[in-house]
């Protein structure tokens, strides 16, 4: 095995770890006991010395190990939080059979962890972004999604870098903002950057990158082309790279906000389809059918509508189902099953009380038969 693109991988990693740390005032990550920073920025340069130094051949049956990173505590962590005590927008549950836990994220780039859906601890501070990059140092985190694949883990999320602008559509500024991926050997993290720097065109604002195997057996991203800019949101796919690192190609158009039979806004007077498109998750039926849960709005209220694809593969065409699936001011769903394979949705519930209050929730499902069909709620 030439160990040579691994080599260069973890140097890689291991120069932004380096940065990050030796650049903050914090205690370093790297090392359970405190070591001073310049001996960890020494340490650091041994060690990359010694390493990259090896690559100038081949060796076979090597096994290289990344530098366990502890994740942080973020401010506010707890222990025990009742699933409906955490305020959370987007929630999305990973149920990790190999560690026997359920890991939570969604907006703003923390996690929680559970051994029973029923109580939390968290947040930590998972998303390790460089700074360097075009997120910039503080980038926002919108919407992000854990996925287990090829033994790894896979962080989808959107970025938004508010000091960088890209486009002004009808009096509103639009900043660079995009669906990104990061990964990580472990669900709780923290998860890093891959090697390509942008997986979407810098010049369009997307947002809600989700993960999906087609029929092909490829992987693909699909998200959204944000409705500020086109005035009309898209449901979009692009082919990524076998360990999820890049995009292939360009995007493809599945289908667009005023597809929806559902939605409704008031435009000069006259009630059209939302603009909006927001929040995809893609399922098969027990029947093997391919379905979407998306979000948009009828008016003022947050709803959550369902497509199906008439081939059974991301290309479509895609049908919209003509009513929501969930009551109102509940959306961006994900599905999933727990770890003893029950059906659950996660989704959060929308309210405006002066400022808006998300807050997780858990309903049953069935995928038994064509459609998806959403039950009762479900309290852990």
């Amino acid at each position: 095995m030439d160990i040579v693109p691994t080599r260069v991988f973890l140097c890689s990693h291991l120069l932004f770890i380096n940065k990050v740390f030796v650049s903050s005032h914090r205690k370093p990550l790297l090392t359970k006991q405190y070591v001073p920073m310049k001996k960890l920025s020494v340490l650091f340069a041994a060690a990359l010395t010694v390493f990259c130094a090896c690559g100038n051949k081949k060796e076979k049956n090597v096994e290289t190990e990344v530098p366990r990173v502890e994740i942080q505590k973020s401010r506010g962590f707890r222990t025990d939080i009742p699933l409906d005590s955490i305020r959370l927008s987007d929630p999305c549950i990973l149920a990790d059979k190999a560690t026997n836990m359920y890991y939570m994220t969604g907006t703003g780039g923390r996690l929680w962890k559970s051994s029973d859906l029923a109580r939390w601890e968290g947040p930590y501070n998972v998303a390790m972004t460089d700074s360097n990059s075009w997120m910039g140092r503080h980038p926002q985190i919108w919407a992000a999604e854990l996925h287990q694949y090829n033994g790894k883990y896979y962080y989808f999320a959107t970025f938004t870098n508010n000091a960088i602008k890209i486009d002004t559509v009808a009096g509103n500024v639009i900043p660079r903002r995009a669906s990104h991926v990061l990964v990580s050997d472990t669900p709780e993290g923290p998860y890093f950057p891959m090697a390509d720097a942008t997986y979407l065109p810098e010049s369009m604002p997307t947002l809600d990158g989700t993960f999906w195997i087609d029929t092909d057996g490829k992987p693909y991203m699909v998200y959204c082309g944000e409705w500020l800019q086109n005035q009309n949101g898209t449901m979009e796919k692009i082919a990524l790279k076998d360990d999820l690192s890049g995009s292939i190609g360009e995007g493809k158009v599945l289908f667009r906000a005023s597809d929806s039979p559902w939605s409704r806004e008031k435009i000069d007077g006259k009630i059209v389809p939302n603009r909006v498109t927001d929040g995809p998750w893609l399922f098969r039926t027990g029947t093997g059918r391919l379905g979407m849960i998306w979000t948009s709005w009828i008016y003022d209220v947050y709803t959550q509508g369902v497509a199906y694809s008439e081939s059974g593969t991301l290309d479509g065409p895609w049908v919209q189902e003509p009513e929501p699936i969930t009551p109102p001011n509940f959306g961006h769903g994900m599905l999933f099953q727990d770890l003893n394979g029950q059906w659950l949705m996660s989704v959060h519930s929308h309210r405006d009380v002066g400022h808006y209050v998300r807050i997780p929730n858990l309903f049953k499902i069935d995928l038994s038969g064509d459609k998806l069909v959403v039950g009762e709620r479900y309290i852990p």
